[in-house]
């Protein structure tokens, strides 16, 4: 499974005004995406407010989000419904999207003009439009069809209705996005497999030449498998031996990350002995979620790396002391030189001189 990449939203310049083309506000089935609220959700603030919510069905009463068990090639039949709280009739756009994870960590849907290849392409709604009365509902049926060659595992994404509307005092265009997570757990052989990638660690030492400094431990969290992963996540430095050991403080876990996406975590690490090398190690404990929602923790990944972390204040003070000893050492040895020298100069001239009464004596 290939999850499509994430979007960029970019403001293109007009003649005359700035048109912002796609998700100025994306409000997703009160908070549905999160997957922790059993309500209704709301539109942004203004004139044009909607609410969507799954359908009471065979699928369940008060469901906050759609999800399905299904075969290569099956299709499932599902409905949402659509509340309008306006004081106006309603007409929206329907359509499906992928999903994909933010660097926030939250769940969102690919703009419309970005090309699905799962969720996005397989969910269809009867019509791709809606006209809903002042103040009444409309159910919205839709159809999952799965391809027969789909990949095992995991896909998330969602359904969608849309309203665009102009702002003429920005000169700009808003799309209103409101939606409904959908997973899917394709069957066949699930291999929920993530792996801890470009392990570096760096040291920043402090001035105290006694003291401990800060590290900062960076990964990247790769699910290479097919399953949703989250992940506990654990850091730890030692120094040469297993000596010295330091303990990150508690990290967030990782949030879900869909088949193929990867994750940047960035770990501060204090109270940090400089011990010359160190060996970080960073482990993570892949937590999956079944399709009844309980969750089961997998086989912990473990990944290494060493990084050097030198206490130069230390090592500056020594070499300040060992070059006033050796200073301290040649100038002895030299005062110890220059003595030797004045006494064996006395001790000569006074042969010298005793040399010479003799001589005077025996004239």
């Amino acid at each position: 499974m290939h999850p499509s990449p994430a979007p960029r939203r970019t403001l293109s310049a007009a003649p005359r005004q700035v048109i912002l083309r796609h998700a100025v506000l994306v409000l997703l089935a009160a908070l549905a995406f999160a997957g922790t609220s059993t309500g209704s959700a709301r539109a942004a603030d203004g004139d044009v407010t909607w609410t969507v919510r799954t359908a009471a069905n065979g699928y369940g009463d008060n469901r906050s989000s759609f999800s399905y068990g299904v075969n290569p090639g099956s299709q499932v039949k599902d409905a949402m419904v659509v509340a309008n709280h306006s004081k106006n009739a309603l007409t929206l756009a329907l359509y499906a999207a992928d999903g994909y994870t933010t660097e926030k960590g939250q769940l969102d849907l690919l703009t419309r003009e970005k090309k699905s290849l799962g969720i996005g392409a397989w969910v269809r709604a009867t019509d791709a439009t809606v006209r809903i009365a002042p103040g009444r509902t409309a159910e919205i049926p839709f159809t999952v069809a799965v391809p027969r060659n789909a990949t095992p595992g995991d896909y998330v994404g969602g359904i969608l209705t849309s309203l665009k509307q102009p702002d003429d005092t920005e000169g700009i265009a808003v799309d209103r996005r409101l939606g409904i997570r959908i997973k899917l757990r394709v069957s066949g052989a699930l291999k929920p497999t993530l792996a801890v990638e470009n392990l570096h660690v760096d040291y920043d030492g402090t001035a105290n030449p006694f003291g401990q400094g800060d590290a900062t431990v960076t990964y990247t969290l790769h699910n290479t498998g097919n399953a949703l992963l989250s992940g506990a996540q654990k850091v730890t430095l030692t120094g040469p031996f297993g000596t010295l050991e330091t303990r990150a403080g508690k990290i967030a876990a990782a949030p879900e990350l869909l088949p193929g996406e990867r994750w940047k975590v960035t770990v501060p690490v204090s109270g940090v002995t400089p011990a010359v090398r160190l060996t970080a190690k960073a482990t993570v404990t892949p937590v999956i979620t079944d399709a009844a929602g309980s969750t089961a923790s997998l086989k912990p990944v473990e990944a290494t790396t060493t990084g050097w972390a030198v206490p130069w204040t230390l090592v500056l003070l020594i070499a300040v002391l060992l070059a006033g000893a050796t200073a301290a050492y040649v100038l002895r040895r030299r005062s110890r030189a220059h003595r030797k020298q004045r006494e064996d100069a006395r001790v000569q001239e006074a042969v010298e001189q005793a040399l010479r009464d003799r001589a005077e004596q025996q004239a």
